[in-house]
């Protein structure tokens, strides 16, 4: 039921923008929840880097005072990877087109976000 539920606000989340080209849930210690990911993606290998990123920036946040840890944004030359905090025990990790307009994905991520968390609770 659950992971029904969470494929249905990936389902939802990618088919609301087109600049989103792939999402998936992982908990706090790496392990696929629910994916929509390209076939070429290795879904333990995204599972682990958002982990550890997610690690590594809550960390960063705590230890330069910028408080509790929202997300992670990382920019590369063909798109965007964008991790948000889904409840306290997952992320919602988004792979975004390089011409994206971020203020929506922001939008449409933290709703997705929002959704995940609630039934997570």
């Amino acid at each position: 039921m659950r992971a029904e539920a969470f494929q249905n606000i990936l389902s939802d989340l990618n088919g609301t923008s087109a600049d989103i080209e792939a999402s998936a849930v992982i908990s706090s210690d790496g392990l696929m929840m629910a994916a929509m990911l390209p076939s070429n993606v290795d879904e333990d290998r995204v599972g682990a880097m958002s982990a550890a990123m997610l690690s590594l920036g809550d960390r960063t946040a705590r230890e330069l005072s910028r408080g509790s840890l929202e997300q992670v944004l990382i920019k590369g030359e063909r798109g965007y990877v964008l991790m948000v905090q889904a409840g306290g025990d997952a992320v919602l990790t988004v792979m975004a087109k390089p011409s994206a307009k971020l203020g929506l994905v922001f939008l449409d991520v933290r709703r997705a976000a929002d959704a995940l968390a609630k039934i997570l609770n």
